[in-house]
């Protein structure tokens, strides 16, 4: 058995309950790879087949779980992120007026990042620490993090629960073509920079004059 398949996910909800669910999702949340979308499906079916547990319960658990995770999330990379980007961003080519391009786009577009991140598999792991590295201001990321989380878990859960294994074979497309569609927007995002490089660090440093950190 894989380990942290849905199978053995299922098999450790029924031994252990929906904490099983709240610390896969935290752990996502946090910046950790862990099948958050998984676990909160396979929580959903088990309560659709068994009743042993409420759809309610699920749902309340997933979107605590994604809120708490993501603002750990937050902390780490407003925290610990930062003093690594200054270490060690050289070596990665993002020096200052790069950093402050990055902070000028979380503060105009941060939230639409973060809350259409919650629904892409891989940029919900990250997408929480890289809003504490570019210093998004935390109450504003509070709110739109508390949004995506009840709407991811109100999505996936509720439609596992409704729907059964036939939003379980919809999920895993719909979450690559996702991916897929957040990767393309990504190569976008890069070639616009290229392109726009100064224009963009001008108004980086007129939004935040001085030193970046």
């Amino acid at each position: 058995m894989d380990v942290l398949s849905s199978n053995w996910i299922q098999d450790l909800i029924q031994a252990y309950g929906l904490w099983v669910l709240f610390a896969v999702v935290m752990l996502e949340s946090m910046g950790t790879p862990m099948p958050g979308e998984t676990a909160l499906i396979t929580a959903a079916l088990y309560a659709g087949s068994t009743h042993q547990i409420g759809i309610g319960s699920v749902v309340l658990f997933a979107a605590t779980a994604a809120m708490v995770g993501d603002n750990f999330g937050y902390l780490i990379g407003r925290s610990i992120g930062i003093r690594l980007v200054m270490r060690y961003g050289r070596y990665l080519r993002v020096n200052e007026p790069r950093l402050k391009v990055g902070q000028y786009l979380f503060l105009r577009h941060g939230g639409k990042i973060v809350f259409f991140g919650r629904f892409v598999a891989f940029l919900r792991t990250f997408v929480a620490p890289l809003a504490g590295v570019n210093r998004m201001r935390w109450p504003y990321f509070l709110i739109i993090n508390a949004l995506g989380g009840v709407c991811w878990a109100l999505l996936f859960g509720g439609g596992a629960y409704l729907f059964g294994e036939q939003m379980k074979r919809v999920a895993g497309p719909v979450s690559l073509l996702l991916l897929v569609a957040a990767i393309g927007l990504a190569a976008a995002a890069i070639f616009f920079f290229r392109r726009h490089q100064k224009e963009l660090e001008q108004r980086a440093d007129a939004a935040f004059p001085g030193p970046w950190l």
